[in-house]
């Protein structure tokens, strides 16, 4: 971020704009540096600190890596930093704690067949299926906590100011950070098993994915390795539904019936499964588009309709159950965080706040 990007920001809705002489000098007042920390999140002790930021690749994914696939907004560059904050500071707690994460899963190559490859992690990661969306995925991030691959969640509510332009990414050693998808369990189920792809590479990458770019000229490498992987994963045996499937067209109604029966089987969108039928050239390019443009037009309509029946519910004084929804915590996580209790490396407040768990919660976790 540049100063005048950092004052763009601290100015934001004030009739009497901070200029850079407030904030670039020596002493600093400290209704500034309150306006600073609404932009950094970091709390004020943070800039009282004598000590100098460390610049170093261990840090910052910033320091490891010059370019990503996607541009990175401020949001964006804010939720790595949380995570990769609280990557060294676990990391720190597993050693204070003897906590073994070492790696168990093989590191491979991109010259590695990205479909044997799938077919060969899915036997040992891959879980009991669930039709629920969202439980299939906990029982993923709970495979994945047995092989020592730790997942994160996180959530961004409608009124968070500065929103992330990302779906997930891959820290190393062993950190995957996925958002939310509350309305698109499958794209968020596609993106973590895309960012095992990732982990798998051992390639660090933060973004946003593609579903439909499988098979195109335009993605990299990497992203075309983790999209096929990641297709191939959780397609599983409900491949070869889809590849005796003959064209699609009018006359067969696109094979919307099939495709919709393999996407409840597989958590694999439809769109990923038209895609996938349109980069075998089983579906022509206006038809492509055309089913694209209806699954994205059926998708908005019921957000819109959603919202306007939330806007009716407020109106009419209804009070709709729940909050925002809560990140699901890996098992290794909360193991984690358990022994570094047991073991008297950190209290409660810790417990608590790195559980995002309420403190009359808490014998749940500890006993």
């Amino acid at each position: 971020m540049t100063a005048d990007e950092l004052l763009m920001h601290i100015n934001e809705g004030l009739k009497r704009p901070v200029k850079k002489a407030n904030i670039f000098s020596e002493n600093i007042d400290i209704k500034y540096l309150k306006r600073i920390d609404k932009v950094f999140d970091k709390g004020l002790h943070f800039y009282l600190d004598p000590k100098s930021l460390e610049i170093s690749k261990d840090a910052s994914i910033f320091f490891r890596k010059n370019r990503f696939d996607t541009d990175l907004n401020f949001g964006a560059r804010k939720i790595v930093n949380q995570f990769e904050e609280l990557k060294i500071s676990l990391s720190a707690i597993s050693k204070l704690a003897e906590i073994d994460i070492e790696r168990i899963l093989p590191i491979y190559n991109l010259s590695d067949n990205p479909q044997m490859v799938a077919v060969d992690i899915r036997k040992r990661v891959y879980p009991s299926f669930e039709k629920n969306k969202r439980d299939f995925l906990k029982a993923l991030i709970g495979k994945f906590a047995e092989y020592n691959i730790l997942v994160f969640e996180f959530v961004e509510t409608w009124n968070k100011k500065y929103k992330a332009n990302i779906d997930g990414f891959f820290l190393r050693p062993n950190v995957i950070v996925l958002k939310r998808q509350q309305r698109a369990f499958r794209r968020e189920i596609f993106t973590l098993i895309h960012e095992l792809g990732h982990y798998l590479l051992n390639k660090e990458e933060v973004e946003q994915v593609d579903i439909t770019g499988m098979g195109s000229n335009q993605l990299s490498d990497i992203e075309r390795w983790c999209n096929d992987f990641a297709f191939w994963f959780l397609a599983g045996t409900s491949l070869h539904m889809l590849d005796t499937l003959g064209k699609a067209n009018e006359y067969n109604d696109y094979h919307f019936s099939e495709i919709e029966n393999i996407s409840n089987e597989t958590h694999l969108s439809k769109l990923a499964l038209f895609t996938r039928l349109f980069y075998t050239h089983r579906l022509s390019q206006y038809d492509y588009n055309s089913i694209r443009a209806e699954l994205d037009e059926n998708y908005r309509i019921r957000q819109e309709e959603e919202n306007q029946q939330k806007e009716l519910d407020k109106r009419q004084g209804i009070q709709r159950r729940g909050s925002s929804p809560k990140p699901i915590n890996s098992p290794l996580l909360v193991s984690t965080i358990q022994s570094a209790y047991y073991e008297g490396i950190i209290n409660e407040y810790e417990v608590c706040k790195t559980l995002n768990i309420k403190p009359e919660k808490l014998y749940n976790y500890i006993q």
